[in-house]
């Protein structure tokens, strides 16, 4: 399966990569739900076979696109080899705050940093790579930078498991892109990595007895047996739908998932959110329209010079 040109998609291309974005947006918007299941668990055995179960997964698709070809290759490349290591810590620490950060009730923090994440983003391509930013861009930036200073004042602290998601993501995001092979295959390659130490670490965890698959009640091995489902299938799903639309509808669709999961927060698991926090989070959601708008100019002053 190849990425298309943009101009060559068709009705039934986009409608198809819509389904599939969405669907991932839609499972990653669920995710608090389970990770609040696994939360009675260890934060380093979740993580462990949150990893370890995906690898199966990530394999089986790559052998059914008939990509396995460049997998061996990124195999036989120290470079790639390093490359993919550097891209599976950094997205190995977006996991584990994220999971710990639902486990103790932050879970109106969690869905902040994916908020803040396509700002982080813009700003690290302007400092990184030299970007030029747009003035609704840099105003975007400037509104979200005050939302954090709110915080920060009411909460006496800087909001960092925010500030981590988002960072960490985008990081995970700028280095991604440089490496030079399909997202199914750097997807395997990265679990497959980082699996070596997992395996290790969960066959220690039975040798003392403190594992809890396959040792404890059949609901927690169950859970730990899922955590590579809920973990590949919504990324696999967005993968193949990212290529299949415009990167603007990417770009709007981006904020599903946080605002299922900030609903789920405050309605559901009953987090507490205050007047302070509003305002932040509409200082949010206004540095993200303007964002958003800059995108739709962008495309729209594109259009018109063709």
């Amino acid at each position: 399966m190849t990425a298309q040109p943009v101009q060559d998609l068709t009705a039934a291309d986009s409608r198809r990569g819509f389904v599939l974005a969405l669907a991932a947006y839609f499972l990653w918007g669920l995710l608090p739900f389970f990770m609040k299941a696994v939360a009675h668990l260890p934060l380093a055995e979740v993580i462990a076979h949150r990893i370890v179960w995906s690898v199966p997964i990530a394999a089986a698709v790559l052998v059914w696109l008939g990509r396995t070809a460049d997998f061996k290759a990124a195999l036989r490349s120290p470079r790639m080899l390093s490359m993919a290591a550097l891209t599976a810590v950094l997205i190995t620490i977006n996991w584990s705050i994220y999971v710990w950060a639902i486990a103790v009730g932050r879970t109106v923090e969690t869905a902040l940093g994916y908020y803040i994440n396509p700002l982080v983003s813009v700003v690290v391509g302007a400092v990184v790579l030299g970007e030029r930013l747009s003035r609704l861009q840099m105003a975007a930036v400037a509104i979200a930078a005050v939302a954090v200073v709110v915080l920060t004042v009411e909460g006496g602290k800087l909001p960092w498991v925010s500030l981590a998601l988002a960072f960490s993501f985008a990081a995970y995001g700028f280095f991604r892109k440089t490496l030079p092979i399909g997202p199914s295959q750097g997807f395997l390659l990265e679990v497959l990595l980082l699996s070596i130490p997992c395996v290790f670490y969960i066959a220690f965890l039975f040798a003392t007895g403190q594992s809890h698959i396959f040792t404890g009640s059949w609901r927690d091995t169950l859970l730990l047996m899922c955590c590579g489902p809920v973990t590949a299938v919504p990324l696999l799903l967005f993968a193949f739908g990212a290529k299949l639309l415009r990167l603007s509808t990417i770009g709007i669709m981006q904020y599903i998932a946080p605002t299922i999961v900030f609903l789920i927060a405050v309605f559901i698991f009953h987090e507490p959110f205050d007047v302070i926090d509003g305002l932040a989070f509409g200082l949010i959601w206004t540095a993200l329209a303007l964002y958003s708008w800059s995108m739709f100019s962008g495309r729209a002053q594109v259009a018109v010079a063709r």
